[in-house]
């Protein structure tokens, strides 16, 4: 304490000098319309400075909070685009009777749920890809669920844990995927055989269709993983081999898995009776 006496009065003129200056500085802004004004107008353009730069390092912390949010609220409008395209088909396709509208109940004719899960570990070059996702158990992940991006088809949910998920990645010289050329609903079967990580082959295209380089391709919506029309990707190549009674089709994926960073894993509701069902009645597919 005695130091700090000491301290005042040793420099008590400077100290004196510099309070009799911040009383004249704050007359002079205080009766003086010009230097008032001037003042204020600095004094504004700092303070305005200092927030942005304080607001800035705040917003930069917060952006996994608020991209997660984003997903969330993605995921839910995509839910409700596939709710009215699938609506907006069967309205094309069916009679406007009572069956028709019980068939439209919104539990079963869009059944599938999806949960927004960050993409946290991921692998493009090996023969067998894999991806771990930020969602688990606690969101609603199980095994077995199709996983989807805002730009097409990513793969299937292999282990959960309570907040992680591995993901067999389309990428997985395993994964099948049953799809469709959108022009004409043929349908076929995607895999991966290794190599570039942006190309797939389009199983299974029997000799008389007539596909072009550029067409459409969606899931097929034959399994309970993945809804009808999610797009895979476009055909990038088409060869006619004459040993061979189907295509050999190269296909563009849409989704590229180097920059994966969102993904939403695609809950069927109805998934369990249609397994159930299908199992008792003997049928077997290696479609994922």
């Amino acid at each position: 304490m005695r130091n700090l006496f000491a301290f005042f009065y040793r420099f008590r003129a400077f100290l004196v000098f510099l309070l009799l200056e911040v009383l004249c500085v704050y007359l002079i802004v205080r009766y003086n319309t010009y230097q008032g004004a001037a003042f204020f107008n600095s004094a504004n353009n700092y303070v305005g400075q200092a927030l942005e730069f304080q607001s800035g390092i705040t917003d930069y912390f917060r952006l996994a909070s608020v991209n997660q949010t984003l997903a969330s609220e993605n995921a839910q409008l995509r839910q409700e685009l596939m709710l009215q395209r699938q609506l907006a088909a069967a309205d094309s396709s069916a009679s406007m009777d009572s069956t028709y509208y019980a068939a439209t109940d919104s539990s079963r004719a869009h059944p599938f749920i999806l949960h927004a899960g960050r993409v946290i570990n991921n692998s493009v070059r090996r023969m067998n890809n894999y991806l771990t996702i930020a969602a688990g158990t606690a969101d609603g992940v199980q095994p077995g669920m199709g996983v989807v991006a805002p730009n097409g088809v990513v793969g299937r949910v292999k282990t959960v844990s309570q907040h992680y998920a591995t993901v067999t990645s389309l990428l997985h010289s395993q994964m099948l995927v049953s799809a469709k050329i959108k022009k004409s609903d043929t349908f076929g079967t995607i895999k991966w055989t290794g190599g570039n990580y942006r190309t797939a082959l389009l199983d299974y295209i029997p000799l008389h269709i007539k596909p072009v380089k550029g067409d459409t391709i969606v899931t097929s919506g034959f399994n309970t993983v993945f809804p009808e029309g999610i797009m895979v990707g476009t055909i990038s190549s088409i060869e006619k081999e004459p040993d061979k009674s189907f295509y050999t089709i190269k296909v563009k994926l849409a989704v590229d898995f180097a920059q994966l960073s969102y993904v939403y894993v695609v809950e069927n509701t109805l998934k369990e009776e249609r397994d159930t069902l299908e199992q008792n009645a003997g049928i077997i597919t290696d479609e994922q």
